[in-house]
């Protein structure tokens, strides 16, 4: 599909034809995992009338998204998204209701069964996102546009990340915790439904099958291979703003001001926001391989001069100009994943960046507070940045490797 003509920006890519259409659906569907997390929280303590149990179920549904999505991404650049998301995203959806109407079981529902159904729902989560930045790429090939596609759908995601607790909570205050799950699952249902039926979906063909001659000559090769760089600077920086999440809470409580945590979070929106839009309106002259590092290296020295704030207004700004390397080093990653692979497995390489990312937000935020009482909380930010900083030596350090050898691979 071609782009249309025009200088390149971001009413360019919308203006693309059929991208608003498989853009907004996407982000319907994607809407339900900002929803879902406070909604099971809710929903489940609600019904058992405790925290561990409601924990302990939200935990192992968030490991089974996160640790089973490349096996997913494999079934959807193996079979397509038209046969491979509507049946992921039916189970998800039967999955969560199931949920929602066991916490309301009269007596309660057995531990087991709420684990087992959010395990399930889990497994079969949609991962709609790498989807749709796949299908950017056939939509807006021209390398500008891309840029600009990537950028507002990070930048998007990341939104739908901060309006969906608050849509969550809503409907707990005014309905009852449980419809949040219902409501959950009724979003990935519709909005993936439609996110198949628009044309640049359908025109997604299944990968082909391999051959012997094909596997001989190494054209497969690379199929499902992890793209290193990208991935490794992911969990540097899913680690670093799990961490980062933690610590503001930490500031804000020594300061007996525990809700301008809000406005912290706030201010680090803000700025990815702000800075993912500059960063996806302008061409750059390096690869993304090159600008990478340098976004994960500047995101790493505001992350550890935060900590030197003496109060929460310059805590604030602090926090705002880190986030201006947020949308735009999480944007390149992806954008350097789909550069570094084949067009048959562009959705599993774009999913390990997400899947990295996740993740390392995950163990960011545990291992941040084991920290607790052990360092003055300064130093706590300065240890907070060094994920990122290793991240990005080990990554550069191994595509060196690949170079100097002359491999050239998603590995490296």
């Amino acid at each position: 599909m071609s782009s249309p003509v025009g200088a390149p920006s971001y009413r360019a890519v919308l203006r693309t034809p059929h991208a608003a259409r498989t853009f907004l659906t996407s982000l319907t569907g994607r809407l339900s995992y900002g929803t879902v997390f406070l909604s099971l929280m809710l929903a489940i303590t609600a019904g058992t009338g405790s925290y561990a149990v409601a924990g302990g179920v939200i935990a192992v549904f968030g490991l089974t998204v996160s640790l089973l999505a490349p096996v997913r991404a494999g079934l959807i650049d193996r079979y397509g998204p038209r046969r491979a998301l509507p049946p992921m995203s039916v189970a998800y959806a039967a999955a969560l209701t199931a949920l929602a109407a066991a916490v309301e079981m009269p007596g309660g529902a057995p531990v087991s069964l709420l684990v087992a159904l959010g395990a399930g729902a889990g497994m079969c989560a949609p991962p709609l996102g790498p989807v749709m930045r796949s299908v950017w790429s056939d939509l807006v090939p021209e390398p500008a546009l891309r840029q600009r596609a990537f950028s507002l759908d990070t930048i998007s995601e990341e939104l739908l990340y901060v309006t969906g607790p608050l849509l969550a909570g809503l409907v707990a205050s005014l309905a009852h915790p449980a419809l949040g799950v219902i409501g959950s699952a009724g979003l990935v249902l519709a909005g993936t439904l439609a996110f198949v039926a628009s044309p640049p979906v359908r025109a997604v063909a299944p990968a082909p099958a391999p051959t012997t001659a094909s596997v001989h000559k190494g054209r497969r090769r690379s199929a499902g291979a992890i793209p290193l760089q990208p991935v490794a600077a992911a969990a540097g920086l899913g680690l670093a703003l799990g961490s980062l999440a933690l610590l503001l809470v930490m500031f804000a409580d020594s300061r007996h001001q525990l809700t301008a945590v809000a406005w912290l979070e706030a201010a680090l929106a803000v700025g990815s926001t702000v800075g993912g839009l500059l960063y996806g309106a302008r061409s750059w002259r390096r690869p993304a391989h090159v600008r990478l590092p340098l976004l994960t290296s500047a995101l790493a020295l505001a992350l550890a001069a935060t900590g030197s704030s003496p109060g929460l207004l310059m805590l604030a700004a602090w926090t705002m100009l880190a986030g201006l390397f947020v949308a735009p080093a999480l944007t390149t990653a992806y954008l350097l994943a789909e550069e570094s692979t084949t067009p048959d497995s562009r959705t599993r390489a774009g999913t390990w960046v997400n899947t990295a990312f996740n993740l390392g937000s995950s163990l960011g935020y545990a291992g941040t507070g084991l920290l607790d009482g052990h360092l003055p909380l300064a130093a706590c930010f300065a240890v907070a940045a060094v994920p990122l900083l290793a991240s990005t030596a080990f990554a550069q350090g191994k595509r060196k490797g690949c170079s100097d050898t002359g491999l050239h691979s998603t590995l490296c």
